[in-house]
């Protein structure tokens, strides 16, 4: 499938090396006055060539809209959208063309469909990612409406881990460092563990946590569209991702139950937890608490060194790829995982909006 949603829905096409990657938002209620600076601001954040420690592709990232918005307001009809792809290098992949890249989607691809776009992985490539980015921020500027405001940041690259909790942070931090750590001194901790997987031409995985504030209670719908699971959906989809836990997660399961029950309280005229084990979920539904997840990485599968493989006639070859890669996707990934998440809770919104009547 290339749709994501299910009434804000997201339709997305295009390669690495084609000319665009783009995208149509349907299902987005008319009348939303739409920031297309800050459509671009997200974009920024997720494009190559950033720093140092990202890839040194040069790619302006520059959005099109191309239907869908009048007068800077949407109009309930489809938002199409483009970005065009500018400096591809396709001949840095051209003694790819019959190889199978390890933990790449080239043999599984040809699997699939019997042939494959060899430029930088075609579909499979994270540049995709970008119109996910961009509905994401269409889908932001409809929840901040409501008063959810959704922040993620990198709280683990190898061995380094942030190891406090959301909630001791000062999350506005996040945009002040390379690495997009709120947590000054394990950032630079974190953009050394970078530099040395980049210098041995190596690469390191690490963990994105993710924090959405202010969503009201009753988002979610049972019992196959839970709202944790279609979070789940959201970032199981998105390239190098190898788990999602929500609330407590696996740590979880190391407390009794009387531990773990988030106890009701009444607070003024609303009802809260005294704790947030739950993250902010509660049968599938949320319960007006933080909902809070993590979303771990692997190591990307480029690597700038020599391996070994085989090609499509099963014969054993060594490659030593070339092209411009980063060495930790996590940096680059922060907007991408705020996107997903935003396009799952603005889609529970519109559902739950039509569930009552």
């Amino acid at each position: 499938m290339n749709t994501f949603g299910q009434i804000f829905r997201l339709t997305t096409f295009g390669e690495s090396h084609g000319v665009a990657i783009g995208g149509v938002i349907d299902g987005c209620p008319s009348g939303l006055e739409l920031d297309v600076e800050k459509v671009q601001k997200d974009l920024d954040r997720r494009k190559p060539g950033q720093s140092h420690i990202t890839t040194q592709r040069k790619e302006g990232d520059k959005v099109e809209f191309l239907s869908g918005i009048f007068e800077g307001k949407t109009t309930g009809t489809p938002i199409g959208f483009i970005i065009r792809n500018k400096d591809q290098h396709s001949r840095d992949y051209n003694n790819l063309r019959e190889i199978f890249r390890p933990s790449h989607a080239d043999y599984t691809y040809i699997k699939k469909y019997g042939r494959r776009d060899h430029r930088g992985g075609g579909r499979s490539s994270a540049r995709e990612t970008i119109a996910r980015v961009a509905a994401g921020a269409v889908a932001k500027q409809l929840l901040q409406n409501i008063g959810v405001n959704i922040q993620a940041y990198v709280s683990q690259v190898g061995e380094v881990e942030v190891k406090k909790s959301y909630l001791e942070l000062d999350l506005g931090l996040t945009e002040s460092n390379i690495v997009r750590c709120p947590d000054l001194e394990t950032a630079e901790k974190m953009i050394a563990r970078i530099e040395e997987a980049g210098h041995n031409h190596d690469t390191v995985g690490g963990v994105i946590t993710c924090v959405a504030t202010g969503a009201p209670a009753g988002l979610g719908e049972p019992v196959f569209n839970k709202l944790h699971a279609d979070l789940g959906h959201a970032m199981l989809g998105i390239n190098a991702v190898k788990g999602f836990e929500y609330g407590s997660g696996f740590a979880g399961t190391r407390l009794s139950g009387s531990e773990h029950n988030d106890v009701f309280v009444k607070d003024g005229e609303t009802i809260r937890t005294k704790t947030n084990h739950s993250g902010g979920v509660q049968g599938g539904i949320s319960n007006g608490e933080d909902i809070y997840f993590r979303v771990a990485f692997k190591p990307i599968a480029t690597l700038l060194k020599e391996q070994h493989t085989v090609d499509s006639s099963s014969h054993e070859v060594t490659i030593n790829p070339k092209g411009r890669h980063d060495p930790c996707v996590l940096p680059r990934a922060v907007p991408i995982v705020e996107a997903m998440a935003a396009l799952v809770l603005a889609d529970h919104f519109l559902m739950n909006s039509i569930s009552k009547l």
